[in-house]
């Protein structure tokens, strides 16, 4: 693998999705200030991605990303992300293009499905060259976010009163 291909491939799926969720809360997940722990929020996403699915290997790491669990539908890999609820959509779609990207990088053609079990709805999603562009300003953005000495100044959204971050933020 060439060096460009390794510095691209660093990046995990969750910087992807916390990108599109908040550049601050992204900031300091990068800096090693997790707060999730914390989090009643993240605890029912992790017991809802649990209980969801059963019969199926779950965090599959391939390199520097995790993915929920990955099924062969008919010779296609199907990666699928199970998340709680569609308030963060965008973010969700694409951290899964993300993952798209990153196995076709590696050689390998995917899709992946986004589960969505509390709302028993699915959606599907296919990379396209558009989203690749997308993709790749992303990653630019996520390798500057990388390299600042202070974290960006928050934008106060509807989601911030549930977030872990909101202290660092706004108190």
């Amino acid at each position: 693998m060439d060096n460009y291909l390794e510095d691209e491939l660093i990046i995990r799926g969750i910087e992807i999705n916390y990108l599109y969720v908040c550049k601050t809360k992204l900031f300091y997940f990068i800096k090693g200030i997790t707060m999730e722990q914390e989090s009643d929020f993240v605890d029912l996403g992790k017991f809802l991605h649990r209980k969801s699915y059963f019969g199926e290997e779950k965090e599959v790491q391939i390199g520097s990303i995790k993915i929920d669990f990955i099924r062969n539908s008919n010779g296609i890999i199907e990666i699928h992300e199970i998340k709680k609820s569609k308030s963060m959509e965008k973010a969700h779609i694409m951290q899964a293009l993300y993952y798209i990207y990153y196995l076709k990088k590696l050689g390998l053609e995917s899709i992946a499905v986004i589960n969505y079990p509390k709302l028993k709805e699915k959606k599907i999603v296919e990379l396209t060259q558009k989203d690749i562009l997308e993709l790749e300003k992303a990653l630019n953005e996520i390798n500057k976010i990388k390299s600042m000495k202070e974290p960006p100044n928050p934008e106060y959204k509807k989601i911030c009163k549930n977030c872990a971050y909101y202290e660092l933020c706004f108190i």
